[in-house]
């Protein structure tokens, strides 16, 4: 069983910076295609970032040029690092990592971007 832990969450400003991380347990990690998920309230849980096994890496068009997903498999770590953050990017993001028939997902962490 994989075991996803997010941190790096918090309380900024509007135009600010976070980056959040996400440490893996196992030996499948650098494997896997790692996802970052965001939930807000009220609203479905939504792909946000994803980086595969080979470094690809794809990112919805809200968070396009402003967000950068990236790996460390040595930490078996991924990060995202969110820039020039806005309100609308408040929400509980997940990391998610798929292999096979894994699906794992953490615990979540909160984002709260105040305007």
């Amino acid at each position: 069983q994989v075991q996803l832990v997010e941190s790096g969450g918090g309380l900024v400003q509007a135009g600010g910076s976070l980056r959040l991380s996400c440490a893996a347990s196992g030996s499948i990690f650098s494997s896997a295609t790692m996802n970052w998920y965001r939930q807000a309230p009220g609203k479905e849980r939504e792909l946000v970032a994803t980086i595969t096994s080979r470094d690809i890496t794809n990112y919805a068009v809200a968070v396009k040029d402003r967000f950068t997903i990236s790996r460390d498999n040595a930490k078996k770590t991924i990060y995202l690092q969110m820039n020039s953050l806005k309100p609308e990017d408040t929400a509980v993001y997940y990391c998610n990592l798929r292999l096979a028939y894994y699906n794992s997902w953490g615990q979540g962490t909160q984002v709260t971007v105040s305007s």
